[in-house]
């Protein structure tokens, strides 16, 4: 039996038995809540667990891995939220699952998060953190997990590797395009695709470092330093693999007029190479030199059944003897509530890429645009389980084709 068709199977019968084991999840989560001190003290363990299912054209998109079109690819996740007293938060996220993303290696467990907060002042107006915990910058972040995401799959800036690669400094024009629009024989190679290239942001990046956040009145603020940048993949995310001597320093500013609406700008500055790329830097440069500035929007909206979000994402890698590689990507994201178990979602993806110096007096588009189309049904069966469906329609990208399909599915529980 083919993989895809055999999650179908274990999704099928998983739903048949949901309802049946909700009663079940319910004793779980009494069991795993725990206070003392007159509530002072608390905390609990919650978690995720995600089977999905993909189907896609060979090169796998985004930042898939896997040969043959197809992948299957279980993941629990458990969370732990303490509250110590009024003033100290702590909360952490650990993994079992074949890789952070899909497909990636062997089934192994990891931390993903951990983090300790401080809120000195009962109004919220300023608290400090420190860990490895997500980016403040964007809207997505706050609502990746399974759970409260609407699709399967990240949006486009979050997951489409571009032509920038973060082990080897680019030397030339020439080799960035080389990468950026490979030929046939890398075409076809899915370590081309994934080993070597980097997104924009790579997914909720777990950096590890400190952060300050509050709120005054109708405005929030978040700003952080952490050891990695926003295109960073997650094994450079721990603090025992990458030091400060680079960091990236990333801010958000909010806006919320009412109820329904919230406003942000965020911006991100830092080197997107690796201590690897060090052999490979021009003369008299630094990693430093080669840093990716990012400049973002976002909004959000909310009304009755119908949720709305968006983002907008201006990035510039800067690359000494070759210039500024400039790329635009942004996605609006719709999601309708037709029952209170059915609900859809769809959501346009574009990136669009800036010229660079050719060498020859002339300027030549770096990079391949991109659009894609996300449409997401899915059915809430009882508050602990959900069936997701999603089906992509992409054009462009550095695959070699020019239309690529993918088919995904995912069953989620929640304790």
């Amino acid at each position: 039996m083919k993989p895809h068709l055999a999650i179908c199977c274990c999704l099928a019968t998983a739903v048949t038995g949901a309802s049946g084991a909700d009663d079940f999840i319910d004793r779980i989560d009494d069991a795993l809540t725990w206070s003392a001190r007159h509530d002072q003290v608390r905390a609990r363990v919650s978690g995720l667990f995600d089977l999905e299912g993909y189907s896609f054209q060979d090169p796998p998109p985004g930042l898939l891995h896997a040969d043959g079109g197809s992948l299957v690819s279980p993941r629990l996740s458990l969370f732990l939220d303490a509250q110590l007293g009024p003033r100290v938060y702590i909360f952490a996220q650990s993994r079992i699952d074949r890789g952070f993303d899909p497909g990636e290696g062997d089934t192994q467990g990891r931390m993903d998060e951990y983090a300790i907060r401080f809120t000195p002042r009962a109004d919220g107006i300023f608290n400090l953190q420190l860990g490895k915990f997500g980016t403040v910058v964007g809207n997505w972040v706050a609502r990746h997990h399974s759970w409260n995401n609407p699709f399967i799959t990240a949006p486009l800036p979050y997951e489409n590797p571009t032509g920038i690669f973060d082990a080897t400094a680019a030397d030339s024009a020439a080799t960035l395009l080389r990468w950026a629009r490979p030929g046939p024989a890398q075409a076809g190679r899915e370590d081309y695709f994934t080993q070597y290239r980097v997104p924009i942001l790579w997914g909720p990046s777990y950096a590890s470092g400190a952060s300050v956040s509050g709120a005054i009145g109708r405005t929030d603020y978040a700003l952080e330093i952490k050891n990695a940048s926003l295109s960073s993949r997650p094994a450079g995310w721990d603090a025992a693999r990458t030091q400060w001597q680079h960091p990236t320093y990333s801010g958000r500013l909010g806006y919320r007029p009412d109820e329904s609406w919230y406003f942000g700008l965020s911006a991100s500055a830092g080197s997107y190479l690796t201590a690897a790329a060090q052999r490979t830097l021009a003369p008299g440069h630094t990693l430093d030199d080669y840093r990716e500035i990012v400049w973002g929007q976002d909004v959000g909206f909310a009304w009755h059944h119908f949720q709305f979000w968006a983002e907008a994402y201006e990035a510039s890698f800067e690359i000494p003897r070759v210039g500024r590689a400039d790329t635009v990507a942004y996605y609006l994201e719709a999601k309708y509530k037709f029952t209170p178990q059915f609900s859809g979602a769809v959501r346009w993806n574009q990136q669009l890429y800036g010229d660079i110096p050719d060498g020859a007096g002339g300027h030549v588009q770096w990079g391949r645009d991109t659009w894609r189309i996300d449409v997401a049904p899915s059915y809430r069966f009882t508050p602990h389980t959900e069936l997701k469906l999603q089906y992509s329609l992409q054009f462009g990208g550095i695959g070699p084709r020019d239309y690529s399909r993918l088919a995904a599915l995912q069953f989620v529980t929640r304790f």
